[in-house]
């Protein structure tokens, strides 16, 4: 009898350990059995419910079709898709299409914006949409595309050089926390470390990592860690659970092609995010877990700025 009471506790354990995990069912169909800690707008933290103890995991929004909780509750995370307008069709032989009228000597036809595409029959104009790994060399501004919003119209690139150096200078016993939190805009960071600086009587000397994005001039920054595990997932051709070499092939191509350096998968890049005092968020470009460690801010790290367009 005792023995039947202590196997349906433990069954009853069982079940309410299962029931307790959260449930993280991706856009290409992988499930992950987690414990989810924190939800932004861009991305979800979690740890393995396998391993509760062991690193944070974060995988970006765009790649989840659903979390299910603990509680049995969805949360879905698909977007609706816009219809593509139909291109007009070409009118036929015995239509005659009517003309324009003749604008007044004072009127000036308008131009088209300079992000325009040439007209398709019909006269309408349509947005460039930009594609990952594609060149973009605008108004000053030359990398490679490594971010994109929906409507692939705007987004980050990320310049074609690179660089090993220390986040911050500062060793023990004369550690600084700048205040640089933020995850998901390295551009906040920037400007938080610009605010210490000034406060503090330092210089940009004092945080090369940072020094090195903004002497490329305005707009540069070092991306905050969320930007960094996207640009890491972009380079993987939008996700790390299988391997695609012709992605990667195709991002390294063009910033060869362009007289850059290919990304390097074997070292870990420094994010703008602090951890603490000592340390910050780094990630690399492999399709190996864990995505994010801490580093010393005082080692010497590969850098990338980025710029947004």
């Amino acid at each position: 009898m005792k023995r039947t009471i202590l196997l349906l506790l433990a069954a009853l354990c069982c079940a309410l350990t299962a029931s307790a995990q959260d449930l993280i069912v991706k856009t290409d169909a992988a499930k992950i059995e987690a414990k989810v800690l924190e939800i932004t707008p861009e991305a979800v933290r979690y740890k393995r419910f396998s391993n509760p103890d062991g690193p944070t995991y974060v995988l970006p929004v765009a790649q989840i079709l659903y979390i299910q909780y603990a509680n049995g509750e969805k949360e879905y995370y698909t977007k609706t898709v816009p219809a593509i307008p139909l291109t007009p069709a070409t009118p036929a032989a015995s239509e005659t299409p009517a003309t324009p009228a003749t604008p007044a000597a004072s009127e000036t036809p308008a131009t088209p914006a300079a992000s325009a595409v040439p007209a398709v029959p019909g006269g309408q104009y349509v947005l460039k949409q930009y594609e990952i790994g594609e060149l973009y060399d605008r108004d000053g501004v030359r990398g490679v595309i490594c971010h994109l919003s929906d409507d692939r119209q705007h987004g980050l690139v990320v310049s074609l050089d690179e660089i090993y150096l220390h986040w911050s200078e500062f060793r023990k016993p004369d550690l600084r926390l700048a205040g640089a939190d933020n995850r998901t805009d390295g551009m906040a960071n920037m400007e938080l470390v610009a605010q210490y600086i000034a406060a503090n009587n330092l210089s940009w000397d004092d945080f090369p990592a940072f020094k090195w994005c903004r002497d490329k001039g305005e707009g540069w920054y070092l991306p905050a860690i969320d930007e960094l595990l996207s640009i890491g997932h972009n380079y993987n051709g939008g996700s790390r659970v299988q391997n695609n070499r012709q992605a990667r092939n195709k991002f390294n191509d063009a910033l060869k092609g362009a007289g850059g350096e290919r990304m390097d998968r074997l070292v870990y890049y420094f994010s703008s995010t602090e951890m603490d005092e000592k340390n910050a968020y780094t990630s690399h470009m492999a399709i190996e877990p864990p995505y994010v460690i801490e580093i010393p801010k005082y080692n010497k790290f590969l850098v990338r700025a980025v710029h947004k367009f």
